[in-house]
């Protein structure tokens, strides 16, 4: 097993990629702690997780709430002892409008989730993984972070962002044996991509269809990638079989870009 004896910490955890995330931690051998805002949710992964054989903590979490997340991290370490891995997969679609029509508060919250609560998790998580000498933190980001998006402009910002954050946190952290990177999806099955066709279509005075047809045409396989896709290559970051990769951004979209 890639993950045997490794405590993880799936932030978003209940559902779409971060439940993918963590049910394959948990067949790898790990022991998973699930951090989000529905509770109900993340109850019924840790019952997958548990019948695997594998332990879960679940931990009721907003990551734009710092006192939260350390309460998440000290909940962690008091269970477990240690973390060694932290999975930055918490965020939110963002708003659907042009930038002269965007609500500034969208803007603000889209950051806020997306981007800053990548930042006070891996913050927290450090204090444990620096005196330890060892750690593995992977960030959940976007293709929609290597290229324009439009209707999207929030988003995009803090997916561009989160690549910049996790390359400089890269540096800052290899002395201390610490791996950052970056895994990229791009057009993931699930009930956000569908919420997303569903805004793109409103906004653009399009049918659902054209909206999917819009992402899909810009696709090498012509589909969408699924969650278990995405997870595969989270578990290859997450390993020791990585233990030389750092400060890298991986896409998983099909070949919707190719850089």
């Amino acid at each position: 097993m890639k993950l045997e004896g490794k405590v993880g910490i799936v932030t978003g955890g209940g559902y779409g990629i971060g439940k993918a995330i963590a049910l394959a931690f948990a067949q790898e051998g790990a022991d998973v702690v699930l951090a989000a805002r529905s509770v109900e949710k993340m109850e019924e992964v840790a019952s997958e997780i548990r019948g695997m054989g594998c332990k879960a903590l679940v931990c009721a979490t907003d990551v734009t709430n710092h006192g939260q997340i350390k309460g998440m991290v000290e909940a962690a370490v008091k269970e477990f002892g240690k973390v060694d891995v932290l999975i930055n997969n918490s965020g939110i679609d963002g708003p659907t409008s042009t930038v002269v029509e965007l609500d500034p508060d969208q803007w603000r919250e889209t950051l806020d989730v997306n981007l800053t609560g990548a930042f006070l998790c891996s913050q927290e998580v450090l204090k444990h993984m620096i005196p330890a000498r060892s750690g593995n933190i992977v960030n959940i980001g976007s293709i929609a972070g290597r290229m324009a998006y439009s209707f999207r402009s929030p988003y995009a910002a803090s997916k561009w962002g989160m690549i910049g954050f996790s390359h400089s946190m890269a540096l800052e952290v290899g002395e201390h044996n610490v791996r950052v990177n970056v895994l990229m999806p791009g057009a993931t099955e699930g009930e956000r991509m569908e919420r997303v066709l569903e805004n793109r279509a409103k906004a653009t005075g399009s049918t659902y269809d054209e909206a999917k047809k819009f992402f899909t045409d810009q696709i090498a396989l012509h589909r969408t990638v699924s969650p278990e896709e995405v997870s595969a290559a989270v578990v290859f970051l997450a390993s020791d079989e990585a233990s030389g990769i750092t400060g890298q951004a991986f896409n998983v979209c099909g070949g919707m870009i190719m850089r």
